[in-house]
């Protein structure tokens, strides 16, 4: 058995996919789901056509709660700084400055996308 996607339910497709492209995401397929909602996959460069995040939105829903389960997705970056330069350029903010978890480990940071759910960013260059 592999992982091979993760699911968020979504509120707004071209905000979010947008948001998603930003950190580097490609959409590669859509799929109607009945008149109930649509699929938007995406990949990474280099994944082909295996997506790594479903980004489902179903027709007549506002919002979502999160809840207290969910912690978030992670991505690396070559080089943070640079991608947090990008990122702000397109609006994106970190919850705050990037930083260490311990002496000698990676630097990262978090932002929300569009529904805010977080993507920690960490720095693996």
């Amino acid at each position: 058995m592999a992982l091979i996607h993760t699911c968020y339910r979504i509120t707004d497709i071209d905000r979010s996919v947008a948001f998603y492209e930003a950190l580097g995401f490609q959409e590669i397929s859509r799929l109607p789901i009945r008149d109930e909602a649509v699929n938007v996959f995406m990949s990474q460069p280099g994944d082909g056509d295996m997506p790594r995040l479903e980004l489902t939105y179903n027709f007549g829903v506002d919002s979502y709660e999160i809840g207290t389960g969910y912690g978030h997705i992670a991505i690396t970056s070559p080089n943070l700084d640079a991608t947090l330069q990008r990122l702000a350029d397109q609006g994106i903010e970190p919850e705050r400055p990037p930083y260490r978890i311990r002496e000698g480990g990676a630097r990262l940071c978090f932002v929300r996308d569009p529904d805010g759910y977080r993507i920690e960013i960490i720095e693996m260059g």
